[in-house]
């Protein structure tokens, strides 16, 4: 730390300090160590500042969207606070997006963002933006402040929000003034951490009085569950209950068990569909049971009485009825539900599930196509490699084909769907994780969104950092739609005619890349993409027709899922542009 600084404790007057170089201070204090940012006029005095903390690394991304969506990436895969900086105006509001994202997945995060001084706010001053009030039904709480002297106290309670129960995104937002002040406050330190919230005895007694009524249980892990693997794990272990991950709760159970069933919902696994319909007893654990999971609510879990574990109050009963509500930390609740568990074998249940599985295992792609290119690729991914993706087919390949024995190893846009998340999340997570390998899987049309990220990679020699595009010329998902719901009308989703060639963007970035265009390029494109000792580009160029499925149709219930492909065609033909 500077000279300026040096010396300088929570609790403790301050000499010399602005409220720019208090907030650097708190920062620091509370162990923030990454940054991600882009600078401008109303928040240069921030800037300056950061010259005195060489202890924080800032990583200049080349958009804000990209920066809070790397900062997203962090978080998703360390679990610890994701922090991103901006400037006042468009600056600002180029972190909506993020915002959004963050909130609709609960993921912790931090938003600083300048704004112009005190007495030109409301004035439609040069790039002002109300962005606390924008931001307002998207982030968990979010601050003006107003004196430089509570900024210290402000950021600190912003973390702990950000952190704490049901996690999300904080904004707090800092006027140009109030950065350049004298700063005559206290610093604040961290915070001691919130208990984990216990589940009330009535509730579990409830719970397990239920579970052992059952004959066909299933137990839903969503990504709330994420930090409760080990309790989760032994929980449906001890039960021996038939286990389903949600988009979000990837890894959240190991794959390898043979309790697990894949993912449920719109492109679901048939075993977990089926067994969602068919159940008794249906526990969710840290999930929100939103409509890409439910199809048609009133048919969701048609048989079966709900428990459902979850922090936020809010979601318990709010789209599902449930018979037993568990208000907890997932760890805790699961941990309790394993006391005196008594084993469940139910033999004609297990046959059921047995035969569900064989049908999705009789779907693993075997021709050339785009889900046989994503199961070539996350066939190579080893237990402590991280896998993002952007939306779109790829992403629901992906989830359906990758297998995740550990938490935190998935990291994907579930609630929000937003395109151009996946490459910037893949470099925040591989520069919070620099000895693992962060491979991201996209689609040609997503890659473009936050495609200028590249610089970041270069900039920073993040070297861990494997990006696969899968190329089909298509806006593919929405296509899809198209094919089967609008008469194969395609109205805007044509890219072949109008789309870069990736490798040369690659290369204007210094990023080696290779491309693969057939079932017998592949295995050696995908070998020299791994080896290569920096961070590396591989281009997929697959088939333009090509549905994912198993798929359930918007309104539809979970057992009216379309198993397989219901077009005959060859699968190379070309479609009407």
């Amino acid at each position: 730390m500077s000279e300026q600084t040096d010396g300088q404790q929570a609790g403790q007057p301050q000499q010399d300090m602005t409220g720019a170089k208090s907030l650097w201070a708190t920062l620091s204090a509370h162990g923030i160590d990454t940054v991600f940012g882009y600078p401008g006029g109303a928040i240069m005095p921030v800037y300056d500042a950061l010259t005195y903390y060489p202890e924080v690394r800032h990583v200049l991304c080349r958009h804000e969207q990209g920066a809070i969506h790397a900062a997203e990436g962090y978080a998703k895969a360390t679990g610890r606070l994701g922090v991103c900086m901006a400037t006042s105006g468009p600056g600002a509001t180029n972190l909506v997006t993020g915002l959004a994202d963050a909130m609709m997945d609960s993921v912790p995060l931090l938003a600083i963002t300048g704004n112009v001084a005190r007495h030109l706010i409301g004035t439609d001053a040069f790039q002002e933006a109300d962005i606390t009030g924008i931001t307002l039904p998207i982030t968990k709480h979010n601050y003006v402040v107003q004196d430089p002297d509570d900024l210290p106290r402000i950021v600190a309670e912003a973390i702990r929000i950000a952190t704490s129960g049901r996690p999300g995104p904080v904004l707090v937002d800092i006027p140009k003034d109030v950065q350049m002040a004298a700063f005559g406050g206290m610093l604040v330190g961290p915070q001691p951490e919130a208990p984990r919230m216990e589940p009330e005895p009535e509730a579990i007694a409830a719970a397990l009085e239920l579970l052992k009524s059952a004959k066909q249980p299933v137990l839903m892990v969503g990504g709330g569950a994420q930090g409760a693997t080990a309790e989760i794990t032994e929980f449906a272990r001890a039960w021996q209950i038939p286990t389903i991950t949600t988009l979000m709760g990837l890894g959240g159970f190991p794959a390898s068990d043979p309790l697990w069933l894949g993912m449920p919902g719109m492109h679901g696994s048939v075993a977990a569909n089926y067994a969602i319909s068919e159940a008794d007893v249906l526990i969710g654990i840290g999930m929100r049971f939103d409509d890409r999971v439910t199809g048609r609510v009133k048919d969701f879990a048609r048989h079966a009485q709900i428990i459902h574990v979850d922090l936020d109050a809010a979601e318990i009963g709010k789209i599902v009825h449930t018979q037993v509500s568990v208000r907890a930390d997932a760890g805790r609740a699961a941990a309790a539900l394993t006391k005196g568990a008594v084993p469940y074998l139910h033999p004609d249940w297990t046959a059921q599930i047995a035969e569900w599985k064989a049908r999705d295992a009789a779907q693993t792609p075997e021709t050339w196509g785009a889900g046989y290119a994503v199961k070539a690729v996350v066939d190579r991914l080893r237990p402590d490699d991280i896998l993002t993706t952007d939306v779109g087919q790829h992403q629901m390949l992906s989830a359906q084909l990758a297998r995740f024995e550990k938490p935190r190893r998935w990291l994907t846009s579930g609630g929000l769907g937003t395109m151009g998340f996946g490459f910037p999340a893949g470099i925040g997570a591989a520069m919070a994780e620099p000895g693992v390998t962060s491979i991201v899987i996209a689609g040609d049309g997503g890659f473009q969104m936050t495609s200028q990220e590249f610089a970041t990679l270069t900039k920073y020699s993040v070297n861990n950092v494997k990006i696969c595009i899968i190329n089909n010329s298509y806006l593919g998902m929405v296509r899809q739609w198209q094919e089967l719901f609008h008469g194969k009308r395609y109205s805007e989703v044509y890219l072949g005619d109008s789309n870069p060639d990736f490798l040369k963007l690659a290369d204007a970035y210094n990023i080696q890349g290779w491309r693969a265009s057939s079932e017998g390029e592949l295995p050696a494109a995908i070998d020299a993409w791994l080896a290569h000792p920096r961070s590396a580009l591989l281009e997929i160029v697959v088939p333009q027709e090509h549905g994912v499925f198993p798929m359930v149709p918007a309104g539809a219930a979970l057992y009216e899922m379309i198993e397989t492909d219901p077009t005959s065609r060859d699968s190379g033909e070309k479609v009407n542009k």
